[in-house]
């Protein structure tokens, strides 16, 4: 598996649906320490709706579906979870236009447009509590695979335990964005929903990789 393909991508976005809408309550209960508890709701509704109009989305090339789940995930979404989330699918569909697939490198490259894309809606930086505390790792985790020209599923299973790692911080720094900066030191103790939303994701994304039986290397390390 050395390139990711429009149908990665498709059952990649199949897996995100249903790990949001499995999770919605767990989502909303995080969100709930820190923010208004309807984190989990407002993601559920735009990939519910994404589910839903799946039928009609553009799957010529990696590009196009991003960019067409994104638009339905700004409009469906409620609260600043379509602008931001949105964004992100949109400007990886923009990054990947007319490719019908990535290798490690462009992958790498992709998630950084989406990284792009979510600090240009909301300003946030890496330490800031949000989801860019697990998604900017993950994204610098693939980058680094890609110089060391790793193998694409060590380098995936490295790029979600950075996220998850990503995540795990979050417990120990205190909000300066959104609706949890106004309680200041006494988010501490609580993850960020969006960034352990991302690191859930990631790992449920891979499992469906194994689930597919992917063939890879045995003599790769992948049990990180």
């Amino acid at each position: 598996m050395d390139t990711i393909t429009v149908q990665h991508v498709m059952d990649s976005m199949d897996a995100v649906i249903d790990t949001v809408l499995k999770n919605e309550g767990y989502f909303c209960e995080l969100d709930s320490a820190a923010g208004d508890g309807d984190f989990g709701s407002s993601l559920a509704k735009g990939f519910r709706g994404l589910r839903s109009k799946w039928e009609s989305l553009n799957k010529d090339d990696i590009g196009a579906f991003m960019r067409s789940c994104g638009m339905i995930i700004m409009e469906k979404c409620g609260g600043a979870s379509g602008p931001i989330w949105g964004t992100a699918l949109m400007q990886a569909g923009r990054y990947a236009k007319g490719k019908k697939r990535v290798d490690l490198k462009e992958l790498s490259e992709l998630f950084q447009s989406m990284v792009n894309g979510v600090q240009k809606i909301g300003g946030a930086s890496l330490g800031d509590k949000t989801l860019l505390d697990a998604l900017i790792p993950a994204t610098e985790s693939l980058r680094d695979s890609a110089l060391e020209h790793e193998g694409m599923l060590l380098a995936l299973r490295k790029c979600v335990k950075a996220a998850e790692n990503g995540a795990e911080s979050t417990r120990e720094i205190a909000a300066k964005k959104g609706r949890a900066s106004y309680l200041g030191d006494r988010s501490i103790g609580y993850y960020d929903a969006g960034a352990k939303a991302i690191a859930v994701i990631f790992a449920d994304v891979l499992e469906k990789y194994f689930a597919k039986g992917v063939v890879y290397d045995p003599n790769e390390n992948v049990g990180l």
